[in-house]
């Protein structure tokens, strides 16, 4: 459900195309994007196929009760996400860029901890450069 009202947002804004959501709950079913990190919040980043994306962007959502999402490191293992970084990314080039960015950004404690309170899109944009 996250992905879906996330991936609505990025429709309404013009990022993505109608078929966004459903390719993107279709490949993570196939290619899960659940992270464990050593702290109480895993990470999601969910994507899909340059094809259905207008222009770049990332939708990020902070949930206050965790979403099981499958481990991308094992895929049978559910693990308890609190973040979900929703990535509309239009050049398969680009794509390990932006997924390096997001990496980095997940592995620094404060920089989560930051998004975790973060209250304006200013604030978002401050912490993830």
């Amino acid at each position: 459900e996250i992905i879906r009202i996330l991936a609505s947002r990025l429709e309404a804004l013009g990022y993505v195309k109608s078929s966004y959501a459903d390719a993107v709950v279709r490949r993570e079913m196939t290619i899960p994007t659940g992270l464990p990190l050593e702290r109480a919040d895993n990470v999601a980043v969910p994507h899909t196929d340059p094809e259905h994306v207008l222009k770049p962007g990332v939708a990020m959502g902070t949930l206050k009760r965790p979403v099981p999402f499958a481990n991308m490191e094992d895929p049978d293992e559910k693990l308890p996400v609190g973040f979900v970084f929703l990535l509309a990314i239009n050049d398969k080039d680009k794509q390990i860029d932006t997924l390096q960015t997001v990496m980095a950004t997940i592995q620094n404690s404060a920089a989560l901890d930051g998004l975790r309170t973060a209250r304006t899109f200013e604030d978002v944009r401050a912490i993830l450069g």
